[in-house]
């Protein structure tokens, strides 16, 4: 084995030194530009890449998992692919940098600093949340796939490129509660209500009867791990897109593309991508919730979801915000 990626030449952090280094990241997180996710130079390996090549016997041991992987398919708002291994604590200083980079890359640059400020705040200053990442597969299989997981956060990437692909037919997630666990109407802080505001815009412009439809009198979909993303075939709720204009597929598909603003564009582009070439625009139903599920009363939906039999995008904003999103490739 190579001297340099010997165990013994790993450094790690004290815990003083893991209390500093939160510190010091959540300071950079006020300052994007001095910490700019980087895009390596035309011949080089990608970001995952790197942070792969980097890893000792013992770490690829433990973070490198098969393709078949059940845990592959998993989501939940808070959990950890690896949980004995952490960043704060399972890695050098320079491979933390790398995921850094990695995890800033997967967002648009107008959100990074907000993307890097919910996984600091979502540690509650607590170590033992820091997030925990992974591989599954090697750079020799096609399908070589990143994932970064923590409290309120799931990224994936095909790991082979800095080009976004999409998000590898995989389940994401993300979450957030600013101020407060049970979050007021207008989330102040959220960084992903935005989302909210753009839903809503959709929602108000269509007309008084599909509005009736598209508001629905049962309970949303189960969020546990096992139920969460599952596909319904039939009976499914809410306002069919089939009965939309064509003018109205439309703005349904420019509101998903808001929606998605926050993350890489390459991603973005994909995932629509998909979603044109699936015909899913014509087979989607759109619903949203009342009751306690709408804060304030106010009739601006706080959870709402968009799916299909192949398809899910559900935006849970009781008590607080929590997105899934699970579009199969």
């Amino acid at each position: 084995m190579n001297s340099l990626l010997a165990p013994s030449h790993r450094k790690f952090l004290s815990r003083r030194e893991i209390l500093r280094t939160l510190g010091a990241t959540a300071a950079f997180t006020s300052f994007p530009s001095l910490r700019a996710a980087t895009t390596p130079a035309a011949g080089k390996d990608s970001l995952p890449t790197q942070f792969y090549k980097s890893l000792t016997e013992e770490q690829h041991s433990k973070i490198v998992l098969p393709l078949d992987h059940p845990q592959r398919g998993y989501v939940s708002n808070w959990w950890y692919i690896c949980p004995e291994q952490r960043l704060h604590t399972f890695y050098t200083k320079d491979q933390q940098d790398l995921v850094r980079q990695i995890f800033e890359s997967l967002h648009h640059p107008d959100h990074r600093e907000k993307m890097n400020w919910q996984v600091q705040k979502d540690l509650m200053g607590k170590i033992k949340n820091t997030p925990s990442v992974g591989f599954f597969g090697t750079p020799a299989d096609p399908d070589f796939e990143f994932i970064y997981t923590g409290h309120h956060v799931t990224r994936r990437c095909h790991a082979h490129t800095d080009q976004g692909l999409g998000f590898g037919g995989r389940p994401i997630f993300y979450g957030n509660f600013a101020k407060a666990f049970n979050e007021t109407k207008d989330h102040e802080g959220n960084p992903f209500w935005y989302q909210g505001l753009v839903f809503n815009e959709f929602v108000q412009a269509l007309d008084g009867k599909q509005q009736e439809k598209i508001l629905v009198g049962r309970e949303p979909r189960d969020e546990s791990p096992a139920k969460v993303i599952e596909k319904r075939k039939t009976d499914l709720p809410g306002l069919s897109s089939a009965d939309l204009s064509k003018d109205q597929q439309a703005k349904l598909l420019e509101t998903m593309r808001r929606m998605l603003v926050c993350f890489r564009p390459d991603d973005v582009a994909a995932t629509l991508k998909t979603i044109e070439d699936k015909n899913l625009v014509q087979r989607l139903f759109i619903s949203c919730y009342g009751g306690k599920y709408d804060i304030g009363a106010d009739k601006v939906w706080d959870t709402w979801q968009i799916e299909s039999p192949d398809f899910v995008w559900y935006f849970r904003g009781h008590p607080h915000i929590h997105g899934y999103f699970h579009l199969p490739v």
